[in-house]
């Protein structure tokens, strides 16, 4: 076959076979609409190339076929094909292995494209066949298959799929989905008949989801108020937005898919039954004695209190912890050297207990705005915060009221100054309890604040501190890693684009155009 039936042949012949193997490789990876489109448009372009050159060249083809050169032909065809075909088995054999071994690597500077090693674990440990079913567009699943595909990858029980929700309508009436969280994008993690569906499409959402489908019960957190606390912003109108307010870790909490809601207790002798954790956030008025017998039941009954009381604050709540052995000092921090904003009052703390599950993967400072110390005097309580050894607890505060002036004397407590504890205790000889009541105690609640918890790792020690005291260590440290700035920056859809780049289109270039040589040549009575 010559002229323009040949070219026709050859064309058609590279556009199928690249569609082919476009296809096969397609099998082992997330199909795109950039994908489909180039495996259409390679097989149809194919097909009608190859469909013109035999209606162009049919007489060719007949002469051919009845000379003797139709045997020469076919035979080096036929092992052309055979050695294709043996080419597209052999690449179709590494995409399948690789697919099933496959190793990666992250080469960016933040390890923004690694999932966190506590979600590894907790992959890692499944134990149940899981599915992932993200409600997506067709057009919209590269924006979240980069995420899904990292867990999908470290897991064998765990399976992602995509579905578009109206192709499924049916699915999703049964299954109950949220119209308006259907129209922004959502994944519903379920283990047989059970599951849950998450609306934050992060690592820490994901995640969190999964713990609170394994959980199966959503733990519920009670921050005390009615005697000055800081306020949380709950749907009954309670204002915690400002600076002085804790609605943003209310708010972390809530992302840890915890129930969080505001306590009085002036008006109940008890507390909740449902209640998890008591957060008691800087109070700044006593107790009434029935509340502080509500709580000291609460603890001996296995439950668990987080108190942050700032330094000189008029509460009551120093009698019921020495009961316990924590001492609240009367004093505050003094840092000249390890400070934020160079004040000497808002120290900074890198020195943690480091086998207590709160503090353990802890590395970073801390920040705390005027602090107070902390001491125990009992066995079964660890401190969890020591300030930097050029600290101490100031404890002649009308002098330095007086002076201006802070200065190390007598009396006052020498650096590393702790100003945070945790502990347990058992329950007492009249309670039913089977497990002991936990608490942690920080001399600082401004920490927490609104205005300082995204400083340093504030919010990591608190979110910490909670998990700790509901009893869900894997739940600790799951905040997606920051992303910086780097020289190198590739996420998964990029990569596949290069990938497709270099695998598919340039070698489909590079072969049009030899068989463009080759036509040229065969016109000039070439071979």
């Amino acid at each position: 076959m010559t002229g323009w039936p040949a070219l026709l042949g050859g064309l058609g012949l590279v556009a199928v076979l690249f569609g082919l193997l476009s296809a096969g490789i397609a099998l082992f990876q997330p199909v795109t609409d950039l994908s489909l489109t180039w495996i259409g448009w390679n097989l149809a372009l194919g097909v009608l190339l190859l469909a013109a050159s035999l209606v162009f060249g049919f007489d060719t083809v007949r002469q051919r076929l009845q000379s003797g050169e139709a045997r020469r032909v076919g035979r080096y065809g036929s092992s052309a094909l055979v050695s294709t075909i043996s080419w597209i088995l052999i690449l179709g054999m590494l995409g399948f292995i690789a697919q099933r071994r496959s190793v990666r690597f992250d080469w960016s500077e933040g390890q923004v494209n690694t999932l966190t090693e506590q979600t590894a674990d907790l992959l890692e440990r499944l134990d149940v066949e899981t599915e992932v079913t993200a409600f997506f567009a067709r057009s919209e699943i590269p924006a979240v298959s980069s995420l899904l595909d990292l867990y999908d990858h470290q897991s064998d029980r765990l399976e992602v799929r995509y579905l578009d929700p109206n192709a499924a309508p049916l699915m999703v009436e049964e299954l109950a989905l949220d119209p308006e969280a259907l129209a922004r994008g959502l994944v519903r993690i379920s283990q047989g008949s059970d599951g849950i569906a998450v609306t934050e499409l992060t690592e820490s959402g994901l995640t969190n989801g999964l713990l609170k489908l394994t959980r199966g019960l959503e733990k519920k957190v009670y921050f005390l108020r009615g005697h000055g606390e800081r306020g949380i912003q709950t749907a009954g109108g309670e204002d915690g937005e400002g600076p002085e307010g804790m609605s943003r870790a209310a708010d972390a909490l809530r992302n840890e898919t915890y129930q969080v809601d505001s306590l009085d207790l002036s008006t109940r002798g008890e507390v909740p039954e449902d209640a998890e954790t008591i957060v008691v956030s800087g109070p700044t008025r006593p107790l009434f004695d029935h509340e502080l017998a509500a709580l000291r039941r609460y603890v001996e009954k296995g439950g668990s209190l987080f108190i942050l009381i700032d330094p000189r604050a008029n509460t009551n709540l120093g009698e019921l912890l020495r009961g316990w052995g924590v001492v609240l000092g009367d004093d505050v921090v003094v840092d000249p050297v390890q400070a934020i904003f160079n004040q000497a009052t808002v120290p900074m703390a890198a020195e943690y207990a480091l086998e207590h599950p709160i503090t353990r993967s802890l590395s970073q400072a801390t920040v705390y705005p005027m602090v107070r110390s902390v001491e125990v005097t009992r066995d079964g309580w660890e401190v969890l915060v020591l300030t930097g050894p050029s600290s101490w607890a100031e404890r002649d505060l009308p002098g330095w009221q007086a002076t201006g002036r802070a200065e190390f004397g007598e009396g006052d407590l020498d650096g590393p100054v702790p100003i945070a504890v945790a502990g347990e205790l058992p329950p007492s000889s009249q309670s039913e309890a089977e497990q002991a009541g936990r608490i942690v105690v920080f001399g600082d609640s401004d920490f927490a604040s609104n205005e300082f918890i995204e400083a340093q790792y504030n919010r990591d020690i608190f979110l910490n501190s909670a998990n700790w005291l509901l009893g869900d260590i894997d739940q600790i440290s799951i905040r997606p890693r920051l992303s910086r700035a780097s020289r190198f920056e590739m996420n998964a859809d990029q990569f596949r684009s290069i990938v497709s780049l270099s695998l598919f289109v340039l070698p489909e270039g590079i072969a049009v155009a030899g068989v463009l040589a080759w036509w040229l040549r065969r016109g000039r009575g070439g071979r």
